[in-house]
């Protein structure tokens, strides 16, 4: 019952014949090496594609995404091309050849390391060799906002809107000379 989590559009296949599933169960494993994984059940196409190509892409879907990231859920690619269904744009990758979607801020281009079987689903291990970001949500000091984003979130059956940013890692603990002079910059913007 960890909820919230990102529903997670991911892509495999080739950029000839992509492939696009919804996960929940994604995330980040390990920093360095950057390492990450999917669970997907062994019935799924897309299980069957990564085994194939040992890629995937993570890739982190909008608000504007949600009718395409529920159905990419619901559908399978066996019987489908989920691209052409939702209005996607397959895009070639850097390193992997699967595709990215062209839609998500950021995809994460990631290689098997290993698969292990758990019971209903196997989970795929795998180093992030490339990391794609749309310029757009970059801001004036080149880092990251995906605040203008308007990133999905789902839980317990239902897809939400992240709200607004209201904290920066170590927050809670900053002194307040420190907040005071940060609060002054932001004020002089």
């Amino acid at each position: 019952m960890l909820a919230p989590v990102p529903p997670a559009l991911i892509s495999c296949g080739t950029t000839d014949n992509p492939n696009v599933m919804t996960a929940a169960w994604t995330g980040i494993i390990c920093t360095e090496p950057t390492l990450v994984y999917v669970s997907i059940r062994p019935s799924r196409y897309s299980n069957e594609l990564i085994r194939q190509t040992g890629e995937f892409v993570i890739n982190v879907p909008t608000e504007k995404l949600a009718k395409a990231v529920d159905l990419c859920g619901v559908k399978s690619g066996r019987d489908v091309n989920k691209f052409k269904l939702t209005g996607m744009t397959p895009v070639k990758c850097e390193k992997v050849s699967a595709p990215q979607v062209a839609e998500a801020p950021i995809s994460l281009e990631c290689k098997v390391k290993e698969i292990t079987s758990y019971g209903t689903h196997d989970m795929f291990l795998a180093e992030v060799v490339a990391v794609d970001v749309d310029e757009a949500y970059i801001n004036d000091k080149q880092a990251l906002d995906l605040q203008k984003a308007g990133l999905l979130a789902y839980a317990h059956g239902f897809y939400y809107g992240l709200g607004r940013k209201i904290g920066k890692f170590g927050w809670s603990v900053e002194k307040k000379s420190t907040k005071h002079k940060r609060l002054a910059k932001q004020q002089k913007k």
